[in-house]
């Protein structure tokens, strides 16, 4: 079976261009499709086998990063999406989406109940570089299979990953949820700059349970040539890092 992503646009959302091409470098089909054309017709995710929630700046943050279009989608297409969570579809939210996921209720749990919140980084302005990024090999996330350590672009004036609780927290590093965090050079979970926005267990990216349903705050599909990285002119960036997370999604669907 082929990858077929329904990459989201409008309001805001400014990196569905790229996002498109991912999926299609990986081998996979991508249409771009406004999101009130799936509010008022949500049967659209049954033509899909993963639905891409991109980056920017959706409603302009108002009301809080990612928090109008998480309501929007909530309160008008749960049932479906729920629906395509649970027929073993993929979803993928990346910075402003990751924001949408987390606060809707999609991730940690797809149960539509917010249990953590991605707020104002700890250094009190916007951030825009690249970072390290170690992986979990014990991750049963789709999307990081096979990955160690990676170098991704970050944008975002609210990437802080909080838990609401204690209890919260340990689940997702229980179930191996922590799919993407913040180090250093040697591959150390220290502070800030490496960790840029203060988030607890320097936490970049997480997944449900399932490891179909997977969010992250730095910009995979930013790293879709060599060249996109500052230091591909060293000769130690051999390939376009972002796209082995669209080819995991891609090989998931050939396999079945």
């Amino acid at each position: 079976m082929q990858l077929k992503a329904l990459v989201l646009s409008g309001y805001g959302i400014n990196c569905e261009a790229e996002s498109k091409y991912c999926v299609e470098s990986a081998g996979g089909i991508a249409d771009i499709v406004h999101v009130n054309t799936l509010v008022e017709n949500p049967k659209l995710l049954e033509s899909y086998n993963m639905l891409f929630i991109p980056g920017g700046f959706s409603f302009g943050d108002d009301l809080g990063s990612g928090r109008v279009l998480a309501n929007k989608i909530k309160f008008r297409i749960a049932d479906s999406l729920l629906d395509f969570a649970k027929q073993g579809k993929l979803v993928l939210g990346v910075c402003n989406g990751f924001q949408v996921l987390v606060k809707m209720g999609l991730l940690p749990e797809p149960d539509f109940r917010q249990r953590a919140t991605l707020t104002f980084n700890d250094s009190g302005h916007f951030e825009d570089r690249w970072v390290a990024l170690k992986a979990n090999g014990r991750s049963p996330c789709i999307f990081t299979k096979g990955l160690k350590t990676i170098l991704l672009p970050i944008r975002h004036g609210e990437g802080k990953f909080v838990a609401e609780s204690s209890e919260t927290l340990k689940s997702l590093v229980d179930n191996e949820q922590v799919c993407l965090q913040y180090v250093d050079e040697g591959g150390g979970l220290v502070g800030y700059p490496y960790n840029p926005n203060g988030s607890q267990l320097n936490i970049a990216g997480l997944c449900d349970k399932s490891g179909r349903i997977f969010g992250t705050m730095p910009h995979p599909e930013a790293f879709n040539i060599v060249q996109n990285c500052p230091y591909w002119s060293t000769g130690l960036i051999k390939e376009a890092q972002g796209l082995r997370f669209f080819r995991n999604a891609a090989e998931y669907w050939k396999e079945k």
